[in-house]
């Protein structure tokens, strides 16, 4: 997706986004409704999708050509020969269509290769997949002529360097996670990774952070100086749109998650507090409402989760399939109070953000995100990080009260409303832009 260059006001924009594998992905979403914000506002901007296409509950304005495709990165980290296959056949291999199929199969599961793919990428034209680098780095120069790229994270800027020596333009990252994929690489490949992302870092002109927590966290991971950071709070298209409550009638307490079905996101800290919650007043008929992607590798997880529930006799009400927003807002309007009780340093939290805007108040642990976004909104609670009782204490307080309930989902819904539209989170990142271009 691109514009006509006809608004000298505007800086061209080129966005590198990611694909997650076929699977909503927070990132994707939030960089897909960024672009199609600016878009209609006449910002010439091109979303151009790496490794797979990106998967989105709204309309997919992303360019429909994937580069660093999965499938070449994959088999050029593996099999020397195919590193010098003819830009045809590369391309071939990189079609969206079977990049689609073939994560549904082999994609979504971190393989121990990682470590070595990240490096050789964060190398460049030096690394493994030069072939790759040099396809993009052509495009984006030859083709699109930007003023500014943006990159949705600091692991896919091995082509910066190649690319700043033919078109010297500002660089901005937004940081969405790096962390944790490099909390989930092998003790070996950590630090030789987070090297070579420091090593870019510093010719990074300027980087897009969600909060300041998060600032400050990787300012000292990445040993930049916090003036080179922008915060610009994430925001969503529409919030007006989620809301739409469902009469209550004879519904037991429903408690909701929304969010990857993993350890990570602490899945299995809500199931903990529910068993606790169970034993509580009242709180007999509490069931819990989960939806989300569940990855292969995350199924046995999941499964064992599920035992624990039915054994205590909680119904779980799994939702396997959220595909469009529609769906989204049809499951939040079915819950009385939500909570992913995500264990790591969550840097963005987009789903609490969906879920006030439905005016269904939150419960969070208060680290990573959650602390700004809920003094942001006032449509929630905190509790200590990792205390199932705790949280299982302040979700039993909101059941019981459908007062209190309605009085955060209200200030929840008016806080996104106000303060964290797409409208908003479009404006701030283009003066960043152009404080830089």
């Amino acid at each position: 997706m691109t514009t006509a260059r006809d608004d000298a006001s505007h800086p061209r924009v080129t966005y590198v986004t990611a694909g997650g594998a076929g699977m909503f992905c927070g990132s994707c979403m939030r960089d897909n409704t960024l672009a199609a914000t600016l878009h209609r506002r006449g910002v010439p901007i091109t979303l151009v999708p790496t490794f797979t296409p990106i998967r989105t509950d709204e309309q997919d304005v992303s360019l429909d050509r994937v580069f660093l495709g999965g499938i070449n990165v994959y088999l050029e980290q593996k099999i020397p020969w195919l590193r010098h296959l003819p830009h045809a056949a590369r391309r071939a291999l990189s079609h969206p269509s079977l990049l689609r199929l073939l994560s549904k199969l082999s994609l979504q599961t971190r393989r121990r290769e990682d470590g070595a793919i990240a490096l050789s990428l964060l190398r460049g034209e030096s690394g493994h997949h030069a072939g790759e680098i040099a396809d993009l780095i052509e495009f984006i120069d030859g083709q699109l002529e930007p003023d500014v790229v943006t990159l949705t994270n600091l692991l896919i800027s091995g082509f910066v360097p190649g690319l700043k020596k033919k078109r010297p333009v500002p660089v901005v990252v937004n940081l969405q996670g790096d962390d944790v994929f490099l909390d989930g690489l092998h003790d070996d490949d950590r630090p030789v990774v987070l090297e070579e992302m420091r090593r870019i870092a510093g010719m990074i002109d300027g980087f897009i952070v969600p909060n300041r927590a998060y600032l400050r966290f990787m300012a000292d991971l990445l040993r930049v100086p916090e003036s080179r950071f922008h915060i610009v709070p994430l925001g969503i298209a529409e919030p007006e749109a989620y809301h739409r409550p469902e009469p209550p009638g004879d519904r037991p307490p429903t408690v909701g998650y929304l969010a990857r079905l993993c350890p990570e996101k602490g899945f299995h800290r809500l199931v903990d507090a529910l068993l606790e919650l169970r034993g509580l007043p009242g709180m007999e008929q509490v069931r819990l409402r989960a939806g989300g992607w569940l990855g292969a590798s995350d199924r046995p997880f999941f499964e064992a989760q599920r035992t624990r529930l039915r054994d205590a006799g909680i119904d779980l009400e799994h939702v396997e399939s959220i595909p469009d927003r529609d769906a989204k807002v049809d499951f939040l309007a079915g819950l009385d109070v939500f909570s992913v009780p995500a264990e790591f340093l969550e840097p963005k939290g987009l789903y609490v953000l969906e879920a006030l805007a439905a005016g269904v108040p939150v419960v969070q642990p208060d680290h990573g995100a959650f602390p700004e976004l809920l003094a942001s909104t006032g449509g929630g609670l905190l509790v200590p990080r990792n205390d199932p009782a705790a949280l299982a204490t302040e979700l039993a307080a909101l059941l019981t009260d459908g007062a209190r309930r309605a009085e955060l989902g209200e200030a929840g819904r008016r806080g996104v409303s106000e303060r964290h539209r797409a409208e908003t989170m479009a404006e701030t990142t283009l003066q960043v832009w152009r404080s830089l271009a």
